[in-house]
This record gives C-alpha cells, sequence and structure tokens, in this order.
C-alpha cells in the first residue's frame, strides 16, 4: 500500500499498517446501517475512533500528527468514517469534561453514539431558539441514523441537541456512502437542548480542520494509486500506459497533489484560519485528482466496475459534507479579526 507524504516514526507506520490491512478485508462500506455500526465499532474497539481526543477526556491521546496519520488512513479506504470520525472528535473534545454528558463521551469513544457537528451560520442550516430549537438542517453525514446535533455558534458557545427532538429523513447524495445522510427537522423542547458556553471553539475548529484536510488527502492518494495501478497494468499498442510521456506526468501531477496533501494534513497544529486553508486545498485535491484518474483510465473509470468512478463521487460528497467552501465566511472573518457573535439567541417573546 502506498504512503504518500513525509517518512512516519515506527508507531504511525505500524498504526497505518493496521488501518491498511483491515480496509484490504473490508474494501468498502455501503449504506447498511447495521455493518456500518459494525465497521465503527471495530475502529473503536482499536482506539481509532477517537484517537486524537485527549486522554483525561477519555480519548488515545495521541497527538495530532499520529492522528492525522489514522483519518488519512480512514480517508484512503472509508472517507464517509473518516468525516464522521473527524466529527465525533470534534464532539467528545465539546462534552468531554462536562458531567452531565459523561455517557454520552463515553458512548461517543465506544462508537455506539454519533454526533454530526454542524456550524450554526452555514446555509443548510436554518435554526432559531425558543424554549428549545426549531429549524431544518438539509444534510448531516454522521454515520448513523439518528445522530445526536452539535452546533457551533459564534466563538464560544454551542447547543446540543438529543436524536428524541428531531425528524430524520434519508438524503440521495452523489457519493460518501456509508456516511447514512440524513436531513434534520428540529422540534426540540427545552429537556432536548443543552446549552454549553465558554468553549474554545477556535481551537475546536482548528482541529476539525485538519481532520477534514486528512481525509481527503487520503482519498486523494487512493485515487493517485488507483490510477498509477490501471495505467501500469493496461496494455495499448504493445505497451502499458506507463510507456506514454503525457500519462506518466499525469500520474506524477495526481501522486505530488496527493503528498502534498497529506504533508499539509500532518504538519501539526495550526490556526483556524490555516487549518481551513489545508482542508479547502485538500478537498479541491481529491476532486481534481480522483477526476484526473478517471482520465487515467481513458474514461472506463465512468463505469462502476472501477474504483476510480466512486472515488471521484466520494471526493465531491466529501466537499459538501464538511462545507470547507461555505466556511471561508466566517473563517475571513476571523482571519481580519473580527468576532463572530452567536445567532441562536432565544427569542424574548
Amino acid at each position: 500500500m502506498s504512503r504518500h507524504g513525509p517518512t512516519l516514526e515506527r508507531e504511525q507506520d505500524a498504526l497505518a499498517g493496521v488501518l491498511d490491512d483491515l480496509g484490504a478485508s473490508r474494501p468498502a462500506v455501503g449504506d447498511d446501517p447495521s455493518a456500518v455500526a459494525a465497521l465503527v465499532g471495530e475502529l473503536a474497539a482499536m482506539g481509532v475512533w477517537t484517537v486524537g481526543v485527549a486522554e483525561g477526556l477519555g480519548g488515545g491521546g495521541a497527538d495530532s500528527r499520529t492522528t492525522g496519520v489514522a483519518l488519512e488512513r480512514l480517508g484512503r479506504h472509508w472517507p464517509a468514517l473518516g468525516w464522521a470520525s473527524v466529527q465525533a472528535h470534534a464532539a467528545a473534545t465539546v462534552l468531554g469534561g462536562v458531567p452531565e454528558h459523561a455517557e454520552l463521551g463515553e458512548q461517543l469513544h465506544a462508537g455506539a453514539a454519533s454526533v454530526a457537528v454542524v456550524e450554526a451560520d452555514a446555509p443548510h442550516v436554518r435554526l432559531r431558539r425558543t424554549d428549545g430549537l426549531q429549524g431544518e438542517v438539509d444534510r448531516v453525514d454522521a454515520a448513523a441514523e439518528s445522530p445526536w446535533l452539535l452546533v457551533l455558534d459564534g466563538d464560544a458557545d454551542a447547543l446540543l441537541v438529543a436524536p428524541d427532538g428531531m425528524t430524520v429523513e434519508p438524503v440521495r447524495t452523489t457519493g460518501l456512502a456509508g456516511a447514512l445522510t440524513r436531513s434534520m427537522r428540529v422540534a426540540a423542547g427545552p429537556g432536548d437542548v443543552a446549552e454549553l458556553s465558554g468553549l474554545d471553539l477556535g481551537a475546536v475548529r482548528a482541529r476539525l480542520w485538519l481532520g477534514v484536510a486528512a481525509v481527503a488527502a487520503g482519498l486523494a492518494g487512493a485515487a493517485a494509486d488507483a490510477a498509477l495501478a490501471y495505467a501500469s497494468d493496461r496494455r495499448q499498442f504493445g505497451d502499458t500506459l506507463t510507456a506514454l510521456p503525457t500519462v506518466r506526468q499525469s500520474l506524477l501531477t495526481q501522486a505530488g497533489r496527493a503528498a502534498t496533501g497529506v504533508a499539509s494534513a500532518l504538519s501539526g497544529e495550526r490556526a483556524p484560519v490555516d487549518a481551513h486553508a489545508a482542508a479547502r486545498e485538500a478537498c479541491e485535491a481529491a476532486v481534481d485528482v480522483a477526476a484526473a484518474a478517471l482520465q487515467s483510465h481513458g474514461g472506463y473509470g465512468y463505469l462502476v466496475e472501477y474504483p476510480a468512478e466512486r472515488m471521484l463521487r466520494d471526493a465531491v460528497s466529501l466537499r459538501a459534507a464538511t462545507g470547507v467552501h461555505p466556511a471561508a465566511v466566517p473563517v475571513a472573518r476571523a482571519h481580519a479579526g473580527l468576532p463572530t457573535d452567536p445567532t441562536l439567541r432565544k427569542d424574548e417573546s
């Protein structure tokens, strides 16, 4: 299995190898909720699902680079679960240390509960405060049929909404099988909504974006490798496709963008603006590399038998699910030194 990006330490290399072995035995995950739950549970039992959450909060305590290695491998094999794991990391960090949410935190680490993380001001999120919370969320991708909802609001506030306060419906997507994408109609009473304040959401968002970058980089690497394998095996005019200089240059460009994405995702803790930039570039690279991989297949990649076809669909859906482009608006405010005020205030009535 190819490794793009910087040289790994021994333990990181071993972690990547374990996930590659699991990926070889579970080459794809569909939208069967029981199969998704089983794989999430297996990853949690291995200590991977929340590997980067601090030990004091119940996680694995891995540093940012080791966490990135795990998420990059998840992105390579199961990008939908990679994104769900990123959200689990964010939710466990926000909820950790809050006694009333200790049980949910334990379930998160065990892979027995799922939390979808959204921004209050995202275009697909339309919520308003009453005594509880009302509104709609057009899509969440948390690898669960009925996840909790964590709404990040401003610089330091969040709302946690219990599944009982929402009605969910399946949403058809281009790719990202295993995400169990749902829309949410929120009609939560006071008992279904918990207010969280005094949070360092800048740090939470930075880790979330770095996680997105790692998952997208893994997907790009998988597409680059699929293109190389096909071009090395496919024969045309008496030789393999790799005998053609233009093909070799395309393959080199694909591998280079994948390696650059991995290196960026594994570069350590970043400021929110830098982390978002890494995530946005990695998501774009995943789409571009997967599209180029189809070209390397000579157009045959549009047949579902070829993994490059699925990878392109996954890359497009990952970019949409993570919301990297809409998030540029609040990130630009932060870059300019402007505060992000909460938008979900209770109606005075």
